[in-house]
């Protein structure tokens, strides 16, 4: 029965979810128990986000391999730029689009809620962050869990490959349990959307709206826009024709697909018909999976400050400076996990005083509007991936004096991704 269950798509799971929620809303709204299933949803991500985060952290940073040549250090600064240039237009984009969330429960905390001073922030921030690392999972104190989990995963690198090994099977595991509490996400944004609409009316359901179209516009500008600058200020070269073909031939799968894991294939078939050095891409593309998060810190950047817009909490630059670093920093590994970078918003949110009830309730508002957010923050990360590789090979060619015309590239590209087509139509099927 699960595995059947499993077998529909998660979009569509969540659409059903949202439609059956609306409209017991709508039919029965003094059915108040059905928004239980919102309460349990919460409570299971509320157990095991902190785990998770402090695993999947510790574990990417103990199996880091240094060292590496080719382009590797290259493809490494631009999917760092590019996720901190990423949070830095979320933010911008959240000054300029304020948007405020519906968050039942959330107003007798605001005033508590925000900060007295940069000074004070700053005092309460080294001090959480050194606390003790067992009670910071047990509380969800993220920004502890943040430190030790950078902490222990350095002294791990110095450990042997087994250790290693287990502790990336660890994380594994933790991880895939969140996987499984995500698999039941339609029931929980059934009872969450019911919630919404028998406390607010269909009103406030119209705000998601606006945050959708706020994190889709930003995803657009940042690849349209920032990482073309990106692009043409290391190549010198017109970046449109590659940002549009790396959209066309990555993107788009990516976004139905909804997993950059899945993507994978897609990439390295794309990067051999770019003729790039499969030395570089076959560890740049996988690694960007988890090290090139652009989407996921535009979404938690968005949503946290939308939760602060909510509260009434003032966001100085200082502060919103801090949260681009943080976010930057927490969003790599989190894209590698469907709604993955949902579960970070609340180690962003505790920046802000935001406690860890009101921040997850904010992932809940993510989980609703998941079936755009999410895709198109894969077909972002996705498609940049497969955009960065090539960008760092063609930037060192530069500098080597080698330079490659990238339009020529391209075209070359479509042309020999059209012969593997032929070929694969081509070899019979067996029955």
């Amino acid at each position: 029965m699960y595995a059947k269950y499993k077998s529909v798509s998660l979009i569509i799971r969540i659409i059903i979810g949202l439609a059956v929620g609306s409209l017991l809303a709508w039919l029965v709204p003094s059915w108040t128990a059905i928004g239980i299933l919102g309460q349990l949803f919460v409570g299971a991500l509320k157990g095991i986000a902190p785990v998770m985060v402090f695993f999947l952290i510790m574990s990417a940073v103990s199996g880091y391999k240094s060292g590496s040549t080719n382009h590797f250090g290259t493809v490494i600064v631009l999917y760092l730029s590019a996720t901190l240039l990423s949070a830095f237009a979320a933010v911008g984009a959240s000054y300029l689009f304020p948007v405020h969330l519906v968050l039942p429960k959330a107003a007798h905390v605001a005033a508590a809620a925000a900060p007295k001073s940069l000074g004070k922030v700053l005092s309460d921030l080294l001090t959480n962050a050194v606390g003790n690392p067992l009670a910071a999972i047990v509380n969800a104190n993220y920004l502890s869990i943040l430190f030790w989990a950078l902490m222990i995963g350095f002294a791990l690198r110095l450990t042997s490959k087994q250790t290693q090994t287990v502790i990336r099977e660890i994380s594994g595991a933790i991880t895939g349990v969140a996987q499984t509490v995500i698999q039941f996400a339609p029931f929980g944004i059934a009872g969450l959307i019911y919630t919404t609409i028998s406390e607010t009316g269909f009103a406030g359901v119209a705000r998601y709206g606006q945050l959708v179209l706020l994190l889709v516009g930003t995803m657009a500008f940042v690849y349209l826009v920032v990482y073309p600058l990106m692009v043409f200020g290391l190549t010198h070269q017109n970046p449109y024709p590659l940002t549009l073909w790396t959209l066309k031939r990555s993107g788009i799968p990516a976004f139905f697909t909804r997993s950059s894991a899945v993507n994978i294939p897609i990439n390295l078939q794309a990067c051999e018909d770019l003729g790039l050095n499969k030395a570089s891409y076959s560890v740049s593309i996988p690694l960007g999976g988890s090290a090139n998060s652009g989407g996921a810190a535009i979404t938690v950047s968005v949503m946290t400050l939308a939760a602060c817009t909510t509260l009434g909490i003032h966001v100085s630059f200082p502060l919103a400076f801090l949260l681009c670093l943080l976010t930057a920093l927490a969003a790599t590994g989190a894209s590698g996990i469907a709604g993955g970078s949902l579960l970070i918003i609340p180690m962003a949110a505790s920046l802000f005083g935001i406690n860890n009830d009101i921040a997850m309730q904010v992932v809940g508002i993510g989980f609703i509007i998941g079936v755009i957010q999410d895709s198109v923050e894969t077909a972002v990360n996705s498609a940049s991936d497969l955009l960065f590789t090539a960008t760092a090979e063609y930037a060192d060619a530069r500098k080597s004096g080698h330079p490659v015309d990238m339009k020529a590239a391209v075209h070359a590209a479509d042309r020999q991704g059209d012969e593997d087509e032929e070929v694969t139509d081509a070899v019979p099927q067996e029955n």
